[in-house]
């Protein structure tokens, strides 16, 4: 009997393995097929969840809706009082911190009475036609800045002592709407007198005029000085620290911010994504947001800001994630609801892949 070559054999052997395999599959083909759909129900959002769901994935952290704002002193001066506390919901306007204005309250009185003397020596020359009109619109609304301040200070000294211990808070309402007529009377003057000020033929005012104007304007400008010796809330939010302390000296720099503000009645995610997923982001996109805290909740969102420059990350990473040298572009992802994440909160923002962002939007309906 011949012998058989050993190379030519285990060709032949692997040859006949590869048909029988062949014809296995082609017989396991349509059965499989069937068993998918019948799992399925030939659902289309069921098998695009076999597709990659994550577009991209990215570091973020958790603030307010406008951002955290870090508010400091616009002027020096030794803190005499603190009103904000942790926590408290405030209105714009609302004082949070005070500082000492002992000097100023004497230049203030020195100024009126420069001019009250400066009106009456104005007085003495009579005006008629266009100049005796300025002359009473300018009257008005000096009036009417005079009363605001007031209005102003009453508004302070009320707010501040509502927030001392046993204060009572029933007058802070009405003397708001006082305030707030307050301004409404010095906008309308102030139209007024810009009226007044277009018309022409109107003659230069004269050197008594100019130093009654000169006088009103110290006056105002130490009324300003006043006003900013009280630190207040830029806008409606609430307080989300508060660093100022009674007795030490405040300074205009954003490295000594006094307060830490921010509105929260809706939160958003400054999320860090690396330069090679940039061309996977887009306005509008779906996104996921998951906190260590809440491990076992999702936080649904939509980008609706992507910066326009790459820039160097500024959200400390954990572990071995990114590396230091990497260049992120900031994306801002607003979270949909009211969700229970604390701003400052370290997060991890998933970006939905547009055919999976699809498929479930197509289940949904």
């Amino acid at each position: 009997m011949p012998k058989l070559d050993p190379t030519f054999s285990a060709v032949a052997a692997a040859a006949v393995a590869a048909v029988a395999t062949s014809v296995m599959l082609n017989q396991l083909t349509p059965r499989i097929t069937a068993d998918t759909q019948a799992i399925t129900g030939g659902n289309a959002y069921a098998a695009a969840k076999t597709q990659p769901v994550w577009a991209a994935s990215a570091t973020g952290r958790v603030e307010p809706k406008d951002g955290e704002v870090r508010i400091a002193s616009q002027v020096p001066g030794r803190i005499i009082e603190v009103s904000a506390t942790t926590n408290d919901k405030v209105q714009a306007g609302d004082v949070l911190v005070t500082l000492d204005s002992e000097d100023l309250d004497e230049k203030l009185l020195a100024a009126q009475s420069e001019a009250e003397v400066r009106v009456l020596e104005r007085d003495e020359e009579p005006a008629t036609g266009l100049a005796l009109e300025r002359r009473q619109a300018e009257d008005a609304l000096n009036v009417s800045e005079r009363a605001l301040f007031k209005a102003q200070r009453a508004f302070d000294a009320a707010y501040v002592a509502s927030k001392r211990p046993g204060g009572n808070a029933d007058d802070v309402k009405e003397l708001r709407e006082k305030l707030a007529e307050a301004k409404t009377k010095v906008a309308d003057d102030q139209k007024t007198l810009e009226t007044v000020l277009a018309k022409a033929g109107l003659p230069l005012p004269t050197r008594l005029e100019s130093s009654l104007l000169v006088a009103r304007t110290d006056v105002a400008q130490v009324e300003n000085a006043l006003d900013r010796t009280h630190v207040r809330a830029p806008a409606d939010g609430t307080i989300l620290n508060v660093w100022a302390k009674v007795g030490e000296m405040a300074s205009p720099s954003p490295d000594a911010s006094l307060v830490l503000f921010g509105d929260i009645s809706s939160l958003r995610v400054r999320a860090e994504v690396e330069e090679r997923d940039v061309t996977k982001i887009r306005i509008g996109q779906r996104a996921v947001v998951r906190a260590d805290g809440f491990p076992d909740k999702d936080f649904e969102g939509v980008v609706t800001q992507i910066a326009p420059a790459l820039g160097s990350p500024r959200i400390t990473s954990r572990g071995p994630r990114r590396p230091n040298d990497v260049e992120v572009l900031e994306v801002l992802i607003s979270l949909d609801g009211t969700p229970p994440l604390l701003t400052g909160m370290r997060v991890d923002a998933f970006f939905r892949h547009e055919a999976s962002a699809s498929a479930q939007t197509s289940a949904r309906q």
